[in-house]
């Protein structure tokens, strides 16, 4: 965050990956969303976005380009931010992507650093879109669970973030992305110096990807729990399936918010009545010694 002295600040953030779908109006705005999310996750609003593309040099149709960058422009538009330009480089492999910048109040900015012992824990979006995505780079994804994943993933995090600035009480706030929902609840209780208790039954998974496991676990979801796995402790009841989708890494995933316990009901009311399919999926604790998770 940048602030100048008695006035706005600017949060900038920038993110680019590798197709995750093969249509590449679907990609450009899935890559969109996703570079948007975390300017969202801070409580502030896009203003301008700057392209980040990778293409080969050969044997890929301008057509496709044209798709990719027209599919990222018209998320732009929904979420009411300006293309300035960007940049463009030769790469075997495509990439495409943002960089960000933020209008924020300085008052009012969310980290994952607020938790509080007593905050209730809410998901804005379903879990599973990692899986989804392993499973299209095998053909073996269900064309309705394609469906279902690419529309959570083109959902701007724009209407729940609004909502948050509408009912208040948030004390802390992040998108969930490459760490899982594991990953990025474990960091956010790091950085608050508190412990968080999920409930497994409660988390929102896409219909449909439980079906798709074991087969289809990605390098990430391996790597989340190489990492993040010693600092959660899990119940009997919580099997490896559920493991997987809470180590899963999202693309273009909800936002994980902490929020005061008495308003917690009034959030998740006002998301789903702003067509944001948010859950509450657990609780904040206070420090407990050997781990930052529990799932029940």
């Amino acid at each position: 965050m940048y602030a100048w002295e008695g006035g706005p600040a600017l949060v900038q953030t920038v993110d680019f990956f590798t197709p995750i779908v093969d249509d590449p109006f679907l990609y450009g705005q899935i890559a969109a969303a996703n570079a948007l999310s975390d300017v969202y996750a801070m409580g502030g609003e896009p203003r301008t976005a700057l392209a980040i593309a990778a293409f080969p040099k050969e044997g890929l149709e301008t057509g496709v380009i044209r798709a990719i960058f027209r599919g990222g422009f018209e998320k732009l538009r929904e979420a009411g931010t300006a293309l300035l330009g960007g940049h463009t480089v030769q790469d075997p492999e495509i990439k495409f992507g943002y960089a960000v910048t933020g209008a924020i109040d300085p008052a009012q900015v969310l980290t994952n650093a607020g938790a509080r012992a007593g905050d209730v824990l809410v998901l804005t979006k379903p879990l599973g879109t990692g899986i989804v995505g392993t499973a299209i780079k095998a053909a073996r994804a269900p064309a309705d669970l394609i469906d279902r994943a690419v529309a959570t993933m083109t959902m701007l995090n724009k209407a729940a973030a609004e909502t948050l600035r509408l009912v208040g009480g948030a004390h802390a706030c992040t998108d969930v992305t490459g760490f899982g929902l594991l990953g990025h609840a474990a960091e956010m209780a790091e950085a608050s110096q508190v412990s968080m208790e999920l409930d497994g039954r409660a988390v929102p998974v896409l219909d449909g990807v439980f079906a798709l496991l074991p087969r289809h676990r990605s390098g990430g979801m391996a790597t989340n729990r190489e990492h993040f796995g010693p600092r959660v402790q899990f119940s009997p009841a919580a099997g490896r399936p559920l493991q997987d989708v809470l180590f899963d890494p999202q693309t273009s995933g909800g936002l994980l918010v902490a929020v005061e316990a008495g308003r917690a009901r009034a959030l998740t009311d006002a998301l789903v009545a702003a067509g944001v399919p948010a859950a509450t999926v657990g609780r904040v604790v206070g420090q407990q010694p050997g781990f930052l998770i529990s799932v029940v």
